[in-house]
């Protein structure tokens, strides 16, 4: 026989209990008024609360009643009083005018109310409930009424509806087969909210002590304040003071000292807990910090200067000489204005030493940006200072850790730059590379003109592949490789001693010939530079090493000793590898 069905939103009544409903939705009230002639009607939850109420939006499981009282009310809508029966199965499910009828067939059932490990299960759900609904402030007296003076099934159901189950949870309980089931499957779902309320109630606990240790460091800190202030004594009014004097007294340039009192201003009418406080007082020693007018006030020497070139670079007198010349015009005019030079070659041509050397013999302070992959402009002109992590791009960075105005600032392999969404690195590069336009060049996070005509600016390349505007900026100098004897030379005056010294070897105990040293570049090597011939003499010491036992004495490196060694090093990178974790 089929019964007509009452669709509900999120609820699920559990069988043996009375029910309360009022509806006011006219086909709701259709499907009542048709159901009096049996007496009976269909209690199912939906799965999505659509409207109209599709066939597919019910479940097929549902909670059967009798009609006990039908009452229409004067405003139309209807009071109907149920009394659920048992749990249902439906089929066959057809749909007349918006109303549902569907066969049903009850779900076997086996009422273990009495037994007393239900009982026990009952008490242990209250229990866990307390905690689970802490957070709700919901009267637990009330609980504990129902589960004293009403059956076990009104116990489950009041519970289901305190903790606002789902609907697929809640039509699970209702399909089980006893009491105990149930119990044990509302236990879980009350136990996992009880966990979370836990944790929540962690959290919580958390955030309030914070706050309450914010709000008391501020308490006691402004009472600090009013007890030095009535002791003529305010430590952060004379810290606020001290510093503006710092400010005055940092012979700052003129809009940089307004632009430095300003924000200063600004700082001191802020609280100090603040985070803009913060920022503001980041800002100025920032400011604080750049080599407004700090030189190294180093003369220029060219005879030095070319002494220096000479004793750490072998060969390149081409490129040294136009360094040098770089430098007398330098000396003449008494300023850096002048063309920027930009060392072209091959890895390990010395272009990045060279100009480690020049630093050297000018006297000056050296620093190295290295532009490989940079695509950001913000590397150069720094981030506004109202960004989080904001800082000031690498020239200023640059500029302060050499703390002078004046150093040589080697720009690493300008031609592998690169450009994205981020904006276009070169475009700030060119400001910085123009002696018309980098002596008012200014950095986003600081926000004041800086004086870069002081620096002297060396790039470095391993190609032209560059702009013609970047390339117009700069005097492209090409450093050739090396030839053989040059290498011979700087083998003996420079990379012995380093290879000695990465390998612990005494230099007076390396016996080697120009013979030798010619056979590693003939035979091991193929270069211009001279990377692979400093990693093939190590190769070498290191593993005469190893044949002497770790002795330091005296050897001397014979054409077929260095082959010897060098062929176990090239077996023992080019051996054959087992399978990795094979078994032998």
């Amino acid at each position: 026989m089929k019964h007509y069905i009452l669709p509900l939103r999120n609820l699920v009544f559990q069988p043996g209990i009375t029910v309360p409903i009022f509806m006011d939705n006219p086909v709701s009230i259709a499907a009542l008024e048709s159901a009096k002639e049996s007496g009976k009607i269909i209690l199912v939850a939906q799965k999505v609360t659509n409207y109209p109420t599709r066939i597919n939006d019910l479940y097929d499981v549902g909670t059967i009643a009798d009609l006990m009282q039908l009452l229409t009310m004067p405003d139309g809508t209807i009071h109907v009083m149920l009394q659920t029966r048992a749990a249902v199965r439906l089929s066959d499910i057809t749909a007349t005018d918006g109303m549902f009828m569907a066969d049903a067939t009850e779900l076997p059932f086996f009422d273990d109310s009495d037994a007393e490990y239900v009982v026990a299960l009952r008490d242990r759900v209250a229990e866990k409930l307390q905690f689970a609904m802490k957070s709700k402030r919901m009267n637990m007296l009330k609980l504990g009424a129902i589960a004293n003076s009403y059956s076990v099934a009104a116990f489950i159901d009041a519970v289901i509806q305190m903790t606002d189950m789902d609907p697929e949870s809640a039509n699970q309980i209702l399909c089980m087969r006893n009491y105990a089931e149930k119990l044990t499957a509302l236990l879980e779902q009350v136990s996992l909210m009880a966990e979370m309320t836990k944790i929540d109630d962690s959290i919580n606990k958390r955030i309030n002590q914070q706050m309450e240790r914010g709000k008391r460091e501020v308490y006691l800190s402004e009472k600090l304040r009013a007890l030095q202030r009535e002791m003529g004594e305010d430590a952060e009014e004379l810290d606020t003071l001290a510093f503006k004097k710092k400010i005055k007294d940092a012979n700052l340039p003129k809009d940089a000292e307004d632009k430095a009192l300003g924000e200063w201003k600004r700082m001191n009418n802020l609280s100090p807990m603040s985070n803009e406080g913060a920022m503001l007082k980041t800002y100025l020693d920032e400011i604080l910090a750049m080599p407004w007018h700090k030189s190294d006030k180093t003369a220029i020497d060219l005879a030095a200067a070319r002494k220096e070139l000479d004793r750490e670079h072998s060969g390149m007198n081409g490129v040294k000489e136009r360094i040098l010349e770089h430098l007398a015009v330098m000396k003449k005019t008494g300023n850096m204005r002048g063309t920027i030079l930009c060392l072209v070659g091959a890895p390990g041509v010395g272009k990045t030493s060279l100009g480690q050397s020049v630093a050297a013999a000018l006297g000056r302070k050296y620093q190295r940006i290295s532009l490989g992959g940079v695509s950001d402009e913000a590397h150069f002109r720094g981030h506004r200072k109202t960004y989080i992590g904001a800082q000031p791009g690498r020239i200023m960075d640059a500029l302060k850790r050499a703390g002078a105005n004046n150093p040589v600032i080697v720009l690493d392999e300008i031609d592998k730059m690169g450009r994205d969404y981020r904006g276009d690195p070169e475009h700030a590069l060119l400001e910085v590379l123009d002696p018309e336009q980098n002596k008012t060049f200014r950095d986003h996070y600081l926000e004041v003109d800086f004086d870069l005509s002081n620096v002297l600016f060396i790039a470095t390349a391993n190609s032209v592949n560059m702009s013609a505007a970047l390339k117009d900026r700069m005097e492209i100098i090409e450093m050739p490789g090396y030839a053989e004897d040059e290498k011979v030379e700087i083998a003996r005056n420079h990379l012995l001693r380093r290879a000695a010294a990465d390998t612990g070897w005494m230099l007076e105990n390396i016996l080697i010939s120009d013979d030798s040293i010619r056979h590693i570049i003939r035979k091991y090597t193929a270069e211009d530079g001279v990377r692979q011939l400093r990693r093939e003499i190590t190769a070498v010491l290191r593993r005469t090493l190893l044949d002497i036992d770790g002795a330091d004495i005296p050897t001397e490196f014979t054409t077929d000793k260095i082959d010897t060694a060098l062929s176990k090093r090239k077996t023992i990178n080019g051996a054959k590898k087992i399978g990795f974790g094979a078994r032998v």
